[in-house]
């Protein structure tokens, strides 16, 4: 292998393309490298931090829903409840109607019983007015005999 001018101008004309790369292609290249390595790293480092909100988020949600079914429990317990003070109320207003009912009923009862007593007395008084006036075939003055009556009727 021969060392002509070729060769030597071949090799100058490589060195000064590998300087004039090394001076200026090369660093726009390697800031080109490190921006989308840093770039690469800045979104890895995202993901990893949404991933970590993620977690964080979904045990604040449940921790809610746990909450929330909580909550939901003790509302539907006070609704039992309520409803059983409704039902138990009911009842009592019921029953309080019915022995009221009961009492105004057995009132107008006795009251019944005691104008049919009264009645009866006064037929009765009528009957032994009559059955007298039969006997003594004369007529018996009612106004003149009241007391008489009414002892009678009171004795019955």
């Amino acid at each position: 292998m021969q060392i002509n001018a070729t060769l030597i101008g071949q090799m100058l004309a490589f060195a000064i393309l590998l300087w004039f790369s090394w001076k200026f292609v090369w660093p726009p290249l390697i800031n080109a490298i490190e921006e989308r390595q840093q770039k690469i790293a800045e979104g890895l480092a995202a993901a990893e931090r949404s991933q970590k909100d993620l977690a964080r988020a979904e045990e604040q949600v449940n921790a809610l829903l746990r909450e929330a079914r909580g909550k939901a429990n003790e509302i539907i317990e006070q609704a039992h409840a309520r409803a059983n003070q409704i039902v138990d109320a009911a009842r009592d207003d019921a029953i309080a109607e019915a022995n009221r009912q009961k009492a105004a009923a057995e009132a107008e009862i006795a009251a019944a019983a005691q104008r049919a007593k009264e009645d009866l007395r006064r037929q009765v008084s009528a009957l032994a007015v009559t059955g007298a006036e039969k006997l003594l075939r004369r007529e018996i003055d009612p106004a003149a005999h009241k007391s008489i009556l009414d002892e009678l009727a009171a004795q019955l």
